[in-house]
């Protein structure tokens, strides 16, 4: 994104199970908050689709996964990082059988788009956005919201 930001929240996450509900929760109430209530349930899918992810191929113990979402006037973006770069998502085909497998798929329909780069350190980060408006005058950023 080159436009300057709008909105910015990060927060780690350890690698547990009951962190993916939390940091969908949190995406939810903040994408409603920017001012794009609109995207809150997409952009709160795709977090949990990518911190499962994370939680599953890209966690080391001891090693935190970090969520960060930022709003631009001209985009939304989510990003998960996690500490095994070594390890690049990639979706696959799935039949109707198989249990697991939907995620990135999910993901790809969700988002505009989507992608993996490096993380900044060691680590990778999977990331979607999605194309916005500029949010309405009164949205108002929620700064330190507690879990």
């Amino acid at each position: 994104m080159s436009d300057p930001l709008l909105q910015e929240d990060r927060l780690d996450y350890t690698p547990v199970a009951r962190s993916v509900p939390l940091a969908r929760h949190r995406t939810a109430r903040l994408v409603a908050a920017w001012g794009h209530p609109e995207l809150a349930g997409d952009t709160a899918l795709v977090v949990s689709e990518l911190m499962t992810n994370a939680l599953l191929h890209g966690s080391i113990r001891g090693r935190l996964i970090r969520v960060r979402l930022t709003a631009t006037s001209a985009a939304l973006r989510v990003e998960v990082s996690d500490p095994r770069g070594e390890r690049v998502p990639c979706p696959r085909e799935v039949t109707g059988d198989d249990q697991f497998g939907r995620g990135l798929l999910l993901v790809g329909a969700l988002a505009e788009q989507w992608g993996v780069g490096p993380r900044e350190g060691v680590g990778k980060t999977v990331w979607a956005e999605w194309g916005v408006a500029v949010a309405p005058c009164g949205a108002v950023p929620l700064v330190g919201v507690k879990e």
